[in-house]
């Protein structure tokens, strides 16, 4: 495709130290790592993406604290995916446009590569002005927490401190690298694969289609054509096969307090 915007070469750059410090950990895998890895890449995209940024920042599908709604999106902005607000943001904009050429920031009709990262790197200049984040996230952006640039780079900073402290640079590869990039990948298969390939059991307005695979890496987030069936349900996985760890989580926070007014779509 033409790319509509010019390649942003910090983005590019910052993009392949990760995903070199990811393929470098690997030449130096012990247990303790992996287990380090492992538990970081499931808090952060799981807790943090998935039950945060996405089901309870973007679609408000169910409430909770204030002070927990912060911690997640401090754990959600340890995924270096963006400042929650602009995550949100784009997001909203995905459902607003879903899959219209020029409009939808990351639909596979604009080409199967460009849905999965190339939009990431040829990224529009204006989702970062107070203006548009005014427009889709006003909800977000009238709390001092979220307009705080460190909420984005203050975690991972943090994280990786502790890591090079306790652990040295290969502990730093397994904590924050490895985590990172692979929860990058995992939502971007969202965004590209679920609109790809899968089943679809509504018909909705939109190619959104329910694929295990997905939704087994994304903790749920790939049966996404329930969630496009309904967006603001915080139950994506609607039939009992469909797993859906995010919700269970959801709904374990509800048994302890932590949630409720917990929205579902039935089937």
């Amino acid at each position: 495709m033409t790319h509509r915007h010019p390649l942003n070469r910090q983005a590019t750059f910052i993009m392949a130290v990760f995903h070199i410090g990811a393929l470098a950990a690997l030449f130096f895998t012990t247990r303790n790592r992996i287990i380090l890895g492992f538990s970081v890449w499931a808090l952060v995209s799981s807790l943090g993406v998935g039950v945060g940024f996405h089901r309870l920042l973007t679609h408000r599908g169910y409430k909770t604290y204030r002070w927990v709604e912060y911690a997640l999106a401090v754990i959600g902005s340890l995924a270096r995916q963006g400042l929650p607000s602009v995550w949100v943001m784009i997001h909203r904009m995905h459902h607003k446009w879903t899959e219209v050429e020029g409009w939808d920031p990351h639909t596979p009709r604009d080409g199967k590569w460009w849905s999965h990262m190339d939009w990431m790197i040829h990224p529009d200049p204006t989702f970062q002005s107070r203006a548009i984040l005014q427009k889709w996230v006003p909800d977000l952006i009238r709390q001092p927490f979220y307009r705080k640039r460190f909420v984005e780079w203050l975690p991972t900073a943090t994280l990786a401190t502790i890591c090079l402290i306790f652990g040295g640079l290969p502990a730093v590869l397994w904590g924050v690298a490895l985590p990172v990039t692979l929860g990058w990948h995992q939502t971007w298969l969202v965004n590209s694969a679920t609109h790809i390939w899968g089943y679809r059991r509504f018909n909705t307005k939109d190619d959104s289609r329910n694929l295990w695979w997905v939704a087994i890496l994304s903790w749920g987030e790939g049966w996404h054509n329930g969630h496009h069936h309904d967006q603001v349900s915080a139950r994506h996985g609607l039939a009992w096969y469909e797993v859906d760890v995010n919700y269970y989580l959801i709904k374990a926070m509800k048994v302890v307090g932590l949630a409720w007014d917990v929205y579902e779509a039935k089937l």
